[in-house]
């Protein structure tokens, strides 16, 4: 099986990191790391998140090899609706499995991420799932994830710190790390935390491992649309195009 990593920001150094938890966590699944061609380093801000969505599509489209599934390793999964209606294969993105999984417990679970707004924002996307049934809290440290990957010893006080406030303030029954830089850590600060942990990671993985070999299927003719795509990479313009086309 063979499984696409795909990063919507322009960190390689992030890809690299998710692609070596992956293999780590599934070493039967063959996993290809790819990153944004364009954007930001760090995904924290509307802007950048909205940036984010495009490179995403970019970045899948620009693949010339095939998959059976992708994993969008970009917490907040910027550009996964998008993703889903243009692949061929399933794509999960890391926000979305592990608030699925942790709900599907029915234990009360909070968020713990870098970045102050992504509070707003994971609140009113899990929101828009219909996922915040057993969401206590969504809390942060100051550090973005690219300052976590860069320095996770330098983090790692802060970060138990937050998941013992989420338990014994809101409530929270088990705390997700929220973050692809912030993947592996749940491991190192699992003693200090009185619930359970999650890396956002891992529900994904499990996942993929749900998902059979695809065989590939031939490409069809684009067929004819009339939107003309200025500036969209010719790969992602075919792409869109066949999109469309399905609603025709």
């Amino acid at each position: 099986m063979r499984v696409l990593v795909l990063n919507a920001n322009t960190n390689k150094a992030m890809t690299d990191h998710a692609v070596a938890a992956a293999r780590a966590l599934a070493p039967e699944i063959t996993f290809t790391g790819a990153t944004g061609r364009f954007g930001s380093t760090h995904i924290g801000t509307r802007a950048t998140y909205a940036i984010a969505s495009h490179a995403a599509v970019d970045c899948y489209a620009a693949q010339t090899e095939k998959y059976d599934a992708t994993i969008l390793a970009c917490f907040g999964d910027p550009g996964l609706g998008a993703l889903r209606d243009l692949a061929d294969v399933p794509v999960f993105g890391l926000a979305e499995t592990a608030a699925r999984a942790a709900g599907d417990m029915q234990q009360r679970f909070s968020i713990v991420t870098g970045g102050q707004r992504w509070v707003s924002m994971l609140t009113e996307y899990l929101t828009g799932l219909g996922l915040t049934k057993y969401l206590a809290s969504i809390r942060v440290i100051e550090s973005t994830g690219s300052q976590v990957l860069a320095d996770p010893a330098g983090n790692l006080a802060r970060l138990a710190d937050v998941c013992c406030l989420a338990a014994a303030k809101d409530g929270a029954e088990r705390v997700i790390l929220g973050g692809a830089g912030l993947i592996g850590i749940a491991a190192q600060i699992a003693s200090r935390v009185p619930v359970p942990l999650m890396d956002c990671l891992a529900p994904a993985v499990a996942a993929v491992r749900k998902v059979g070999t695809r065989e590939a299927l031939a490409a069809s003719p684009v067929p004819k649309v009339d939107p003309v795509f200025t500036g969209v990479d010719p790969a992602l313009a075919e792409l869109l195009s066949r999109d469309i086309a399905k609603g025709v």
